[in-house]
């Protein structure tokens, strides 16, 4: 049966085979270039769009040729012509997508390859329904199936070719050619395959079969919709090509970055094989990328640390825990020449294709770490002692505290103040002082462990730390410290004996935060000085109650004075041969709105230690004045009121002229004041003697209060202008009940009548104490037996009788 083409659907076949040929060339390297799961969508997509490209190249082909009777096609068949098109390009792909293959594994591809195209145009040429049949010539059945294992072979050479050699200069030559080779190897094997075929009409049919459809214009429309398939195709790559050019731009970017980068940055797999190394890594640990590339993290590693680091990726690999990822730490490095080296490490992670990877920034901080010693000494250290400060002593505690939450062990904090330090300061001078201090220091620091912590807290005040420490070992401890004080320090020729007193808090017992805990060790070593100084004592709740009574009373008494809580009570003083009444005590009272009447015991402490005592006793001092002189102008017959003086106020520079204006304002003359002195007040004798002989110049009356409780030299008494002696009453109340006391009572009333000085006994409170008083000579008494201190207007009823 004759047979025609037409030219240009056979010219358009053609070129739809080229533009699928080089479709297929691109799409190989997008597949062979891609990972899962891109490379995955790449193949099947690829694979579809090449499949496509090739039956549609057969089927436009099949279009053009031109028989003498009409030709349909068999939907069916049709599509199905198209399966092993798309098989046969997904088999290509796949093949090209794998390492590379030896000669046999690419023939057995191309076999299948070849059978799949081959099956294509004859499952096509089998959709064909005319009123004729096909019988092939077996020698160009046979050469066109050769063609195709040929064309097979090409292909997968060309694919693997371009593929591996996508990045090349003028490789789009080279896939032109390629693409041209490809598309006539196909639609040479296409033609043949036609050619192969005779067309013998049917026997029974005498006439030609009428209608059928216009082959041309099926034609161009498949070809133009196979276009649109693969011109989406281009598209694709194109955009993609696009990205991945930015891609590469950006990772060329990133990579100058690294390089250019000081610090050392690291990439390396899950095995901890180094993956890539900058310059920045080469400079710090001295190994070149070539020697380094594929060797262990562990070469940088120091040995001590390696343990560690491999416990610590296999945790992380096995539970994807991160303890460090994400962190920037300090540790170790290890250059080349072995030499160990601080570093900062920032190290994350990622994962790609399943895989772990961990990328590494390490500092050198070798130059950091140098000046943050320094600073440490400066920020850190007490500059006098060289020992830790407060901020290094705070932080060593919080270590140690959340040490012994983890452990639940104890610990103690031991606060050491020196006694008496201030007197020795003062008297040599701060050099002296500062030197004593450092000797301190040193003794301390030798009584402790490595582990222990010594700081100086301020002045002449130091903490001790006992990680681990119980409270029986606390003891031992501190027991240590104060046997330390027993032998004398030397400074500067001076040979002194300083003694400490200590507080101990526990933890948690005592506090369960810092500040607690230095507080309550501190609230217990004043405990300690209260109760005589050189000891120590454990910390108790009942303290802080102690604390905080007075702070509340030291709050009240600043606003006493204001408020005019404060009064000033008289406790007559009598002659005790006459009984006759000679002078009174004023004594100040607190009676607080709230709290009531609050005794001198409680409050003159407060007032001296926080200097209140200065202007309180100014007031004091004043109000007697003027009350003596307003019963002066009543009439009543003059009488001496004694005031006592703290030391505080007795230190002034000014006392002096602070009492002559007292006097002058209130019109008194000085002979009818006595200022009552306690022994403390004299010690420093140089000076207390020039301003106690202007007092006594004034014509003002001198006393000792208390005598016979301190510690000072009995030869004051002849040095110091005084006027009288006054007889504490806790040798007055136990006369009759111990010897001792009589005789100290005894012995002070002589000593002071042979001194010319009088003598005045507190605390009478019996008519035995008094006969005591009368047959030993004492001049005066006051006490109960006489009267209570009461308040100006009772004490003006007593002056009215002028007897008692």
């Amino acid at each position: 049966m004759e047979h025609v083409y037409h030219i240009p659907i056979v010219i358009l076949s053609i070129i739809i085979a080229v533009m699928a040929s080089f479709a297929a060339l691109d799409l190989s390297i997008k597949v062979s270039r891609a990972r899962p799961p891109a490379r995955y969508i790449w193949l099947s997509s690829g694979a579809i769009a090449m499949g496509l490209g090739i039956w549609a190249m057969h089927f436009v082909a099949m279009l053009a040729f031109h028989l003498s009777i009409p030709v349909s096609y068999h939907l069916g068949w049709v599509v199905l012509s198209i399966i092993p098109a798309i098989i046969a390009s997904a088999l290509a792909l796949y093949i090209i997508s794998r390492p590379a293959q030896g000669l046999r594994q690419n023939a057995w591809g191309a076999l299948f390859m070849a059978a799949g195209i081959v099956s294509m145009h004859y499952t096509g040429m089998e959709a064909m329904e005319m009123a004729a049949d096909i019988e092939y010539d077996p020698f160009l059945w046979s050469l066109s199936a050769i063609i195709a294992f040929a064309a097979s072979i090409v292909a997968l050479y060309l694919l693997q070719y371009v593929s591996q050699r996508y990045n090349q200069p003028g490789i789009w030559k080279s896939k032109a050619g390629s693409a041209v080779l490809m598309g006539f190897a196909i639609s040479g094997m296409h033609y043949t395959g036609m050619a192969a075929a005779k067309f013998k009409p049917h026997s029974h049919d005498g006439h030609q079969m009428q209608g059928g459809f216009d082959s041309t214009i099926l034609a161009y429309s498949v070809a133009f919709g196979i276009l649109i398939i693969l011109s989406a195709v281009f598209i694709s790559i194109f955009v993609d090509r696009r990205f991945e050019y930015q891609s590469i731009r950006s990772e060329r970017k990133f990579r100058s970055v690294i390089e250019s980068a000081n610090d050392a940055i690291i990439l390396a797999d899950s095995k901890g094989e180094i993956i890539s190394w900058n310059m920045g890594a080469q400079r710090m640990f001295g190994f070149e990328e070539a020697e380094i590339l594929g060797k262990r993290l562990q070469l940088i590693i120091p040995d001590r640390f390696k343990e560690a680091h491999q416990k610590g990726m296999e945790r992380y690999l096995s539970t994807g825990t991160a303890k460090v990822i994400g962190r920037t730490m300090e540790l170790f490095g290890l250059n080349k020449q072995g030499t160990e080296f601080p570093i900062e490490l920032s190290l994350a992670s990622w994962k790609e294709e399943g895989k772990t990877f961990l990328s590494s920034i390490i500092r050198d901080i070798t130059e950091r770490k140098r000046n943050e010693e320094k600073i440490n000494q400066m920020v850190y250290r007490d500059a006098l002692t060289g020992l830790p400060n407060r901020l290094l002593f705070n932080d060593r505690l919080s270590s140690a505290i959340d040490q012994a939450d983890e452990t639940k062990h104890t610990l103690a904090v031991l606060f050491i103040d020196l006694d008496r330090f201030k007197n020795i300061n003062d008297t040599l001078g701060h050099d002296s002082g500062d030197l004593l201090l450092i000797e301190v220091a040193a003794r301390i620091q030798s009584a402790v462990g490595k582990s222990d912590t010594v700081c100086r807290q301020g002045g002449d005040e130091f903490i001790i730390l006992f990680p681990h420490a119980t409270s029986s070992e606390a003891t031992k401890k501190a027991q240590k410290v104060i046997d330390l004080f027993h032998q004398s320090i030397l400074v500067n020729g001076h040979e002194l004996f300083v003694t400490p007193s200590i507080g101990i808090a526990m933890y948690p017992s005592d506090g369960k935060e810092i500040e607690s805990l230095i507080k309550n060790a501190d609230t217990a070593m004043y405990r300690v000085k209260e109760q005589g100084k050189n000891s120590f004592q454990f910390y108790a709740p009942i303290m802080n109650e102690l604390i905080s009574k007075k702070m509340k009373l030291e709050t009240g008494l600043r606003k006493a004075l204001q408020q005019k809580e404060l009064k000033v009570v008289y406790q007559p003083q009598v002659e005790v041969k006459t009984g006759k009444l000679i002078g009174a005590e004023a004594l100040l009272r607190w009676h607080h709105p709230e709290w009531g009447l609050i005794s001198p015991a409680e409050f003159i402490p407060i007032a001296e230690e926080t200097g209140l005592i200065i202007p309180i006793g100014e007031w004091v001092l004043r109000e007697a004045c003027f009350q003596n002189k307003s019963w002066q102008n009543n009439g009543y017959p003059p009488l001496r009121i004694a005031v006592n003086i703290s030391s505080l106020q007795f230190k002034q520079s000014n006392l002096v002229e602070k009492v002559s204006n007292i006097l002058a304002h209130a019109n008194l003359e000085p002979q009818y004041l006595e200022l009552e002195l306690t022994e403390s007040i004299i010690q420093d004798s140089e000076h207390a003697v020039m301003k106690m002989q202007q007092l006594r110049d004034m014509g003002i009356h001198l006393s000792i209060d208390d005598f016979g409780t301190g510690y000072s030299s009995l030869s004051y008494l002849k040095t110091f202008p005084i006027n009288t002696l006054k007889i504490d009453q806790t040798f007055t109340r136990n006369i009759y009940t111990d010897p001792k006391d009589a005789s100290l009572v005894d012995t002070i009333i002589n000593m002071a009548h042979n001194l010319n000085l009088k003598v005045i006994a507190e605390g009478v409170e019996t008519e035995e104490q008094l006969h005591f008083l009368q047959k030993k000579q004492c001049n005066e008494a006051q006490g109960y037996y006489f009267s209570r201190p009461i308040p100006p207007e009772e004490m003006q009823v007593l002056l009215e009788n002028q007897a008692i």
